[in-house]
């Protein structure tokens, strides 16, 4: 066997571990482990899927421990520069922070960019921080269908910060909104064109508005906008828990005002502390994640399973010369799904 022969099988060997291998890698806090935990988890083959399940439910006890923050914002808000900045604050702070983020999978060729260990250079060298680039490979709202899952191996692995990035696109947010403890949205400075273009549930989800790149030229605009964000934060229905959610101004390349963003974040997990609502917060992100797995398997079962790929055609067809509509054509899978 050739040099090159033995070290590719030698590389398929490692991808075949056992879950309590990557388990005890994940609890030693072994990136390099944890990082194949997750293409396991991300994997469609069947054999890798028992593995990623049996990994979970060892994985789940020792997880729960961290702070989720989702992070999302309109396009060339700066949300990589954000990241990055506020990822190292945390690292001085003494924090353990792990970066998922989510690259949008073309829906013709499934490649995606996968680019934001790139963008996060001087982050992605900290031995304190972690950073998973993960392709939504078509999944709802271009979230990863493993991201919930990647967040427990993450918070077994010793990760007590998780930063969850969405693409910023259509239902991503509510996806990512259900899977972590705090929602914040990043803004540039033009409120007033800003707000025409933002949907009002986005705004309604947040729980901190940021208004980035504050500084240069840009900083007497962005004290405007932030005057502006908080008139219409007026106008929405309080948030749930009692929590009022604020605007603040941020400058990631100079890392301003990244300290009071944290504040506030803590500030916030406080509340929930205080009024003992944590656990039931952690409570509704499980029934979203069942009955998201649900959607997800259901979906997996009827695309990859040869015995309903004649069925669909067959109903696709009648869709087609108008035999049946769409959704009377969905009744009859479904209703064949039940039977079996």
């Amino acid at each position: 066997m050739s040099p090159i022969s033995s070290h590719i099988n030698l590389g398929k060997r490692k991808l075949h571990k056992s879950a309590k291998e990557y388990f005890d890698g994940i609890r030693k806090g072994d990136v390099s482990t944890l990082g194949q935990a997750i293409t396991v988890l991300e994997s469609k083959s069947q054999e890798h899927r028992s593995t990623a399940l049996e990994l979970l439910d060892m994985c789940l006890p020792f997880a729960g421990n961290s702070k989720r923050i989702g992070i999302t914002g309109v396009p060339g808000v700066g949300k990589s520069t954000f990241i990055e900045a506020f990822g190292s604050f945390l690292v001085e702070q003494g924090h353990k922070p792990a970066v998922l983020a989510v690259d949008p999978s073309s829906s013709i060729t499934k490649g995606s960019i996968l680019g934001d260990k790139t963008r996060m250079m001087s982050l992605s060298k900290s031995e304190q921080a972690f950073i998973r680039p993960s392709p939504s490979m078509g999944s709802l709202g271009g979230v990863s269908r493993a991201t919930r899952e990647t967040i427990i191996l993450c918070e077994a692995a010793g990760f007590d910060i998780i930063l969850v990035e969405t693409v910023g696109v259509g239902q991503s947010e509510t996806e990512v909104h259900s899977m972590v403890d705090f929602f914040l949205l990043l803004m540039l400075a033009g409120a007033g064109d800003e707000l025409q273009g933002i949907k009002r549930g986005i705004m309604e989800m947040a729980d901190l508005i940021v208004i980035n790149k504050a500084d240069g030229d840009n900083q007497e605009a962005s004290k405007r906008a932030k005057r502006e964000y908080k008139n219409a934060l007026h106008l929405f229905p309080a948030h749930e828990y009692g929590w009022i959610p604020d605007v603040s101004l941020c400058s990631s390349i100079e890392s301003k005002g990244i300290e009071k963003v944290w504040k506030i974040i803590t500030s916030y997990f406080e509340l929930l502390n205080d009024k003992n609502i944590f656990d039931q917060s952690r409570s509704d992100q499980l029934s979203a994640w069942f009955h998201s797995s649900i959607n997800q398997q259901l979906k997996e079962l009827i695309s990859d399973h040869p015995k309903y790929e004649k069925l669909i055609n067959e109903l696709l067809n009648k869709i087609q010369t108008e035999e049946l509509s769409p959704s009377s054509a969905a009744h009859t899978l479904v209703h064949q799904l039940i039977k079996e």
